[in-house]
């Protein structure tokens, strides 16, 4: 899976997945609009090529799930990139 290959949710896992692993920059880019205060339907645009006003729902979907995504990993799934990088 390549960096502009995603799923509408990321996997919902209580431990790190190859999804999760394969788009940490993506992430960090939706973290970093979020606290930059950017417009969902921008960032969604420019991230993930979705045009919020053809696909209003599919967008916001795609968007917030992947920024929830984001947010668990800054809480929970660094730890265990952490862990890895150490090995």
């Amino acid at each position: 899976m390549t960096q502009q290959e995603f799923l509408d949710k990321p996997p919902e896992s209580p431990a790190l997945t190859d999804y999760d692993r394969t788009h940490v920059k993506l992430y960090l880019r939706l973290l970093d609009a979020d606290t930059d205060g950017a417009d969902w339907r921008e960032a969604v645009a420019v991230l993930f090529g979705i045009d919020p006003d053809r696909e209003p729902e599919r967008a916001q979907r795609v968007h917030h799930s992947h920024l929830a995504r984001a947010r668990w990993m800054t809480e929970h799934g660094y730890r265990q990139l952490v862990r890895e990088g150490r090995h």
